[in-house]
């Protein structure tokens, strides 16, 4: 098998790799957007409003913590 064909290959995997990471990345893009409205939107001050927005950037990790320690794993 040539170097060229080699590269092919790569460059296949590579692209359906990234259809994959696009769409999880489309998931969490509108998580964050919608968690940050949610957190903005109920602040009752700009430095809670700044809280709520880190909150919407970590809104998967806790989502998660939260679903394993639920399911006792």
């Amino acid at each position: 098998m040539s170097n060229d064909e080699h590269s092919g290959e790569y460059e296949h995997h590579g692209r359906k790799a990234m259809k994959h990471n696009e769409s999880a990345g489309l998931f969490y893009g509108m998580g964050f957007i919608g968690a940050a409205i949610y957190f903005i939107a109920h602040a009752t001050s700009f430095w809670v409003g700044v809280y709520g927005f880190i909150k919407a950037i970590f809104w998967p990790a806790v989502l998660m913590y939260s679903l394993l320690e639920y399911l006792k794993l």
